[in-house]
């Protein structure tokens, strides 16, 4: 894939940093072949950073002419519009089918470049405002921390660049890959789209009343159990009044949430790594059943279980693993979760 990273004059070295060491570590891990990265400026010359750095590997608008993906990770912080050559290269590759993505205040000259009448776009909860006059009929969400149409990827500010680039990852390679990204990175391998930009108390403090990690760390490994609140609750030592309170001020979501995006998370993974059957997988992961478990996967991701696995599953996975998988089929025992132990929260 070829992705062109754009860069301007005295913009920060975290905003540029973000998409190359993220999509850079997907061609050095070897997770995929032909992913590579273009930095690119309007006139084809070097940039100095906010920092002070220079920038002098960079090439102009004819190196990304064909790329794949457009990437903006920024914007001069007085918001200007984006000029009609700018215009013109990014509405072209998005009439050609390049996938455009601008990242925190980057959301801006994606704005004036592609129509986006009706369709919701994020950047910095601070510049929301500004945003929603550059279009008419653009819908500003204030709170997310990316949005994906597929063709079309914003995000908000700093450090969601990271989950907006791994998003884009786990699209295109699956959560695997993206996991094997975030491991080295040591990052958070996923947080959901619609998680809030930021919550009240957004970490609970180590030992402290109603610290939740243990908790969110037993469900993780727990998932094929019921978990709803009462048990949360009851391992946490509150009532299901304060547990729920105390939920929503650390996670920024509710607890049937939480839990319902981790067990999806858990289901991805066991699609792409195994050969267990639609059955083995719901219960391992606390679904119902296999028509909970799908109807809740399409509406998630807009697919089914088994498209998923057909697009991601490694065909160069050992035989071995299904064999294994057919010769324990009877069995349900549920596998310890390959989710990181973190708490991802999603938005109430």
């Amino acid at each position: 894939m070829q992705i062109g990273v754009h860069a301007f004059p005295r913009m920060t070295m975290f905003h540029l940093a973000a998409p190359l060491l993220v999509f850079g570590e997907v061609a050095r891990l070897g997770l995929a072949a032909g992913w590579h990265t273009t930095v690119w400026t309007e006139d084809g010359r070097a940039i100095r950073t906010a920092e002070g750095l220079l920038v002098d590997d960079v090439r102009g608008p004819a190196s990304v002419a064909d790329a794949d993906l457009l990437v903006f990770p920024s914007w001069p912080s007085d918001l200007p519009p984006a000029g009609p050559e700018l215009t013109s290269l990014v509405g072209a590759a998005h009439a050609r089918g390049a996938t455009i993505a601008g990242l925190c205040l980057g959301a801006f000259p994606v704005v004036d470049s592609v129509p986006l009448a009706g369709r919701s776009v994020v950047t910095h909860w601070a510049v929301t405002s500004q945003l929603a006059e550059r279009q008419a009929g653009v819908v500003v969400d204030p709170v997310a921390l990316y949005l994906d149409h597929g063709d079309v990827l914003t995000s908000a500010g700093t450090a969601s660049a990271l989950d907006a680039c791994l998003h884009i990852v786990r699209s295109r390679l699956g959560a695997a890959a993206a996991t094997t990204v975030a491991r080295h990175l040591v990052i958070a391998p996923h947080r959901e789209g619609n998680q809030a930009q930021y919550v009240d108390r957004p970490m609970p403090e180590p030992g402290g009343v109603g610290h939740l990690g243990p908790t969110l760390d037993w469900a993780l490994v727990h998932l094929d159990r019921d978990l709803g609140v009462a048990e949360l609750a009851d391992h946490a030592g509150m009532s299901r009044r304060n547990f729920t309170r105390r939920f929503a001020e650390v996670t920024g979501t509710t607890p049937a949430r939480w839990v319902l995006a981790r067990r999806l998370d858990e289901a991805r993974s066991l699609l792409e790594t195994t050969s267990w059957s639609m059955t083995r997988i719901a219960v391992a992961c606390g679904f119902q059943s296999v028509v909970t478990f799908r109807q809740n996967f399409v509406s998630a991701y807009a697919t089914t279980p088994s498209s998923y696995r057909e697009r991601f599953t490694s065909s160069a996975r050992p035989r071995a693993i299904a064999a294994s998988a057919r010769s324990s089929s009877a069995s349900v025992t549920p596998p310890k979760p390959t989710t990181s132990p973190l708490i991802r929260a999603v938005r109430q």
